[in-house]
């Protein structure tokens, strides 16, 4: 395992533990955070030092290969959330932060991930989708887009189906930018039936190498959906 100095470098990521684990240390400016997205690593600790992590195999979904069960099928067409982009990314990580999770007693969303992640936020390079219901916020996903890549952090609901619902529609409005990727990171099972599949470490790397010739998607999104309004 490497500890980090202060120079924005990172290992191989084929040198990480079975853990996935990487490295140690360093810090979450942005160009430390997007150097590791665009290496296939991210950080995941509950208190310092920093914990960077490149596990083997790696959880993902081809946006163009998403499975929606019929039933969230359903709960998408009666429109039963309202669904906008990059509205409320510090209301979203927020929760995601302080939402109970089953089987979970804490958090990795430290404050200081909280400042790193808002940081590439205003940069262009953060993103939110959130699902409202009557004006509150019930649920909601964020993560980092670099190239033609997203990598998913965390997501949180209030209300049931409130974060597949801001999942699943923002993974389609990938689709249709023609996005090769969505890291989940974790194989944890509970995404297959979404076509999430396990992907060995090198296709992983690769398939990323392939993204990051695209230009990324910087700025303010907005989903292009018929119907939606502006700032939606």
């Amino acid at each position: 395992m490497y500890r980090l100095g202060p120079e924005v470098i990172f290992p191989e990521p084929e040198e990480a533990e079975p853990s996935g684990l990487l490295a140690v240390g360093g810090d979450l400016r942005p160009e430390r955070l997007l150097l590791a997205y665009a290496r296939g690593i991210f950080p995941w600790f509950s208190e310092p030092p920093i914990l960077w992590f490149s596990p083997d195999p790696r959880a993902v979904v081809r946006p163009a290969e998403l499975h929606v069960p019929r039933r969230l099928e359903r709960t998408l067409r009666q429109h039963k959330f309202n669904v906008t982009l990059d509205r409320a990314f510090g209301e979203v990580i927020r929760a995601c932060a302080s939402t109970p999770r089953p089987g979970q007693d804490g958090t990795w969303i430290t404050s200081e991930m909280i400042r790193g992640y808002e940081a590439l936020f205003e940069l262009g390079f953060a993103h939110s989708c959130e699902a409202w219901s009557d004006g509150r916020l019930a649920g909601g996903i964020y993560g980092v887009s670099l190239g033609r890549a997203f990598f998913g952090e965390s997501m949180f609901h209030l209300e049931r189906d409130a974060s597949k619902v801001a999942w699943v529609t923002l993974v389609r409005q990938l689709q249709r930018w023609d996005f090769e990727l969505f890291d989940c990171q974790l194989d944890n099972g509970h995404l297959r039936r979404f076509g999430v599949v396990a992907w060995p470490r090198s296709k992983y790397l690769e398939a990323v190498r392939e993204a990051l010739t695209q230009p990324t998607l910087r700025g303010r999104w907005q989903l292009d959906r018929p119907g939606a309004q502006p700032g939606e």
